[in-house]
């Protein structure tokens, strides 16, 4: 199947600042020169914030990881779990249409998403709230035919059961996910000949269902709000986004607060380039585009002041540059200015 990006794409993408913090405290998962590895993570979650991958949110990730544009779009494009074009602000239905669920009736319930939702895969209903696709197997055979809204499964479904389901939706209800005819798991439809003491205890839905149902979360994307701004690995107490720290006052600059908080010393900064313009920074490894504005940004112009930079002064840069926290260090930025400032 041919994966392009859409024809019509946003003017830009930035994370929230929940997601941001979360994004940084990702990259920090990885050795040092390894940080491309959060490429899968970072285009999901901007995923989970848009609903889709537009090309701005893709190249606003590669330019997190120092990463040429054309490498994180390879990534985007491969992987079907990503959406390249917009889907429903409620729900995207993803139907399993191999073998088993074929079988059990897929076909079905792909008559039911084009006459509800809309004629074709990845178009929009007439409200905008759904869209819907069909898939590649799923791994739920016993549970055949069953789809994928947002984050779970939704099992042994009918046409009934799933109209239903997507009126509860559209109603702004939470549906019960996993099995929609009784079933725990995947234990035999005619009912279970071992394990009794579930059914005895009276345990109706397995834990990953059972949560699911107690937050009233199916699906609902993720907002930043679910996680720990800091990572654990990162040491230190842990913030969440409800608390006052994660959320910057409207119009509030976050920067400032970072610099105050932030290790070392500040460099002499420029207000703007010496005559004759800014260096090319970029000809210092590991100086992307975009790294070379956010210097730009903080008063970093040319090399011979990046090649002055004390070990103190270093620490500051390190922990301001934000989305590319550590590179100084990192890609021995000094080392490489001083000899193209000589």
């Amino acid at each position: 199947m041919l994966r392009r990006l859409h024809a019509e794409q946003p003017e830009g993408f930035a994370f929230t600042p929940a997601n941001q913090a979360w994004a940084e405290a990702q990259i920090t998962k990885y050795p040092e020169g390894r940080q491309a590895s959060a490429i899968i993570p970072l285009l999901w979650r901007a995923q989970e914030q848009e609903g889709w991958l537009s090309r701005p949110a893709i190249e606003h990730v590669a330019a997190m990881l120092d990463l040429a544009y054309i490498r994180a779009l390879e990534v985007a494009t491969f992987y079907f779990m990503f959406q390249l074009q917009p889907v429903g602000s409620v729900a995207h239905i993803q139907i399993c249409g191999t073998t088993s669920c074929m079988i059990c009736g897929a076909e079905d319930l792909v008559g039911l998403c084009r006459e509800k939702i809309a004629a074709h895969p990845h178009e929009l209903s007439a409200d905008g709230k759904f869209s819907w696709e069909e898939v590649e197997c799923l791994g739920a055979c016993a549970n055949a035919p069953m789809a994928q809204i947002g984050k779970d499964y939704f099992e042994d479904l009918t046409v009934e059961k799933l109209s239903a389901l997507l009126d509860d939706l559209a109603a702004g209800k939470t549906p019960r996910v996993g099995p929609q005819n009784g079933r725990f798991a995947s234990e035999p439809a005619g009912g279970v000949t071992s394990l009794t003491e579930f059914v005895n205890a009276k345990i109706k839905l397995n834990a990953s269902a059972q949560l699911a149902q107690d937050i009233g979360d199916s699906v609902k994307r993720i907002d930043g709000s679910e996680v720990p701004l800091r990572a654990p690995w990162q040491g230190g107490a842990q913030q969440t986004a409800a608390s006052p720290a994660a959320t910057p006052a409207p119009g509030a600059d976050p920067a400032p607060q970072a610099e105050t908080a932030s290790p070392g010393t500040k460099p002499a900064a420029l207000d703007g380039p010496r005559e004759g313009g800014p260096d090319d920074l970029t000809q210092i490894k590991g100086i992307g585009p975009k790294l070379a504005k956010l210097c730009n940004q903080l008063g970093f112009y040319h090399f011979d002041q990046i090649a002055a930079w004390t070990d103190e002064e270093v620490a500051w840069v390190d922990a301001n540059l934000e989305g590319f926290k550590g590179r100084v260090t990192r890609d021995s930025w000094v080392e490489q200015a001083k000899v193209l400032a000589s």
